[in-house]
């Protein structure tokens, strides 16, 4: 009988057998169907996803086959020959905005400064917000420096930080020597274009009065810096080798990348100039004014210079920014455009599904939810069957036609997946904050860039600098780690499959970004 007792008592009261019991009473009636559910959504964005992957596989394919990108139909040396013919130069204003940036505002200046361009049908204005004094003197002495070499570069400056970049840039176009401006250009403070960028982009705009936007591609100086470094130039290359080459070559429409592009001036006024009501100012502008009927051109062949965060910090700030607001702006502007009478059908249907919800939104959703949450899960729950086909090779095509763009780091592949994923949740939680106009959905905080101080400072490998654990511990991941982990001990101890490699190497890697030991580190 005292037996008897002992066993109820443990039965009761044994927190670890009540667990098991609680999980096995709501698993078949409440969890399975639920997953069930996930499952069958998540499939659906993933097929969409997939799909829409193939479609500008395709149309990059015939593009380089035929050899016909868009910008190769216009005879861009023709154009150029006429224009130093007639000397009828047209008069552009490049404008530099630019937030307390000391490591690199010397190198754009520079870079602008030295821009072939007749002298007098050129004007460059430096729109410093800086808060710190002292470096608005050094920006102010360094735009004098070059004024007295005959430079026509205006330094500007504001009491205040209204509307961020889109403020600065909207004050800086109301100044009255930028009136009578054609064409107005804009760079990052990172960015470093070479000598010829107006010869390669101007006479574009000059011959068809259609196009409102001519972008160039981006170069990553520091893609070697280290290993997140490289991973971005995977993701980046593709947004520009594919995304934008397909927008440009099938509607004439693509996100206008808020920098190295060259705008009509009348096109930026007819689609309503500069708003600050997003975190993608730029984005914001680029739809409208294809609302307005003008066309877009993408010059792949011409890159600037520019950095890319090598901090996580940085990143981690920067990708919520280029998440959130593409979400809150497709929620601001759905009705806008499906009213607009001035577009066709199919570029409202690029625009609103293939531009915005697949791309912006489902591509985030599907790499988090899917891959981290739903199939992990359906290891703890086996009434739920996933097929092998949609677990494993429809990510894997997904993720080859993501790739293929940056060959020179086809080795880096398995990296790029796990990195990808754990930053899928920074991207889904933003893009969530945005649909929901929740906290933070306005947050603007300028990316860090770090210039040459890395190479400045660091002759020999650097020791990891002291920081503050709640600065470098990222709670989130850590507890999503913890999750993969679970499941792939349980794929272990129950399971039938190897499912479990996968479930340790991304859970290593949450526990490695979620413990800050990713990217460079800079001392204070």
């Amino acid at each position: 009988m005292r037996n008897i007792a002992k066993y109820e008592v443990n039965d009761i009261y044994d927190p670890t057998i009540s667990l098991i019991h609680a999980w096995d009473r709501i698993r078949v009636p409440i969890i399975a169907p639920l997953l069930k559910c996930a499952v069958y959504i998540c499939i659906s964005m993933s097929v969409m996803l997939f799909l829409e992957r193939v479609y500008m596989a395709i149309v990059i394919a015939c593009v380089k086959c035929l050899g016909k990108k868009r910008y190769t139909k216009y005879q861009l040396d023709a154009i150029k020959d006429d224009l130093e013919k007639n000397k009828n130069y047209p008069k552009v204003l490049i404008q530099i905005p630019m937030f307390n940036e000391k490591e690199v505002y010397k190198l754009s200046i520079g870079a602008v400064a030295g821009l072939s361009w007749p002298s007098d049908r050129l004007i460059v204005q430096v729109l410093d917000d800086s808060t710190n004094e002292v470096l608005r003197t050094m920006v102010e002495i360094e735009c004098r420096r070059w004024a007295e070499k005959g430079v026509n570069i205006k330094y500007e400056t504001r009491n205040n930080r209204n509307g961020y970049k889109a403020g600065a840039l909207r004050d800086g176009l109301k100044k009255d020597y930028a009136e009578d401006c054609e064409f107005v250009i804009i760079f990052d403070a990172d960015f470093q274009p070479e000598e010829d960028f107006l010869w390669r982009t101007i006479p574009y705009l000059l011959t068809n009065p259609e196009l409102g936007l001519v972008q160039a591609r981006w170069k990553f100086v520091n893609a070697d810096e280290c290993l997140m470094t490289r991973l971005q130039e995977m993701s980046l290359d593709y947004h520009f080798s594919v995304e934008q080459e397909v927008g440009s070559s099938t509607c004439s429409f693509f996100g206008f990348n808020g920098t190295a592009g060259v705008w009509r001036m009348r096109a930026l006024n007819d689609a309503g100039g500069w708003k600050d009501r997003t975190t993608v100012e730029d984005m914001d502008l680029a739809v409208r004014a294809s609302l307005k009927g003008w066309k877009f051109l993408f010059v792949g062949d011409l890159a600037v210079k520019n950095e890319l965060p090598s901090t996580f910090k940085a990143y981690r700030y920067q990708q919520h920014r280029w998440s959130c607001g593409p979400a809150n702006l497709f929620r601001k502007m759905l009705k806008e455009i499906i009213m607009c009478e001035r577009v066709s059908i199919w570029k409202k249907w690029h625009v609103i599904y293939a531009f915005f919800f697949v791309r912006k939104i489902i591509a985030h959703w599907v790499t988090f939810f899917f891959y981290c949450i739903v199939i992990p899960a359906t290891i703890l729950v086996p009434e739920v069957h996933l097929p092998r086909l949609l677990a494993i090779y429809l990510p894997a095509g997904i993720t080859i036609l993501n790739a293929a763009s940056t060959l020179r780091s086809i080795h880096l592949l398995v990296f790029w997946i796990l990195f990808e994923n754990v930053m899928s949740l920074h991207r889904s939680k933003a893009a969530i904050i945005g649909l929901l106009e929740a906290n933070r959905v306005n947050e603007w905080v300028v990316t860090e860039k770090l210039g040459n101080t890395m190479k400045q400072k660091y002759t020999k490998a650097p020791k990891r600098p002291r920081s503050r654990i709640g600065e470098r511990v990222q709670i989130l991941e850590l507890l999503v780690g913890l999750y993969l982990l679970h499941c792939a001990i349980y794929n272990i101890l129950f399971g039938q499959n190897h499912f479990f490699i996968y479930l340790l190497l991304q859970a290593g890697a949450f526990f490695i970004v979620g413990l800050g030991y990713v990217g460079t580190f800079v001392p204070n």
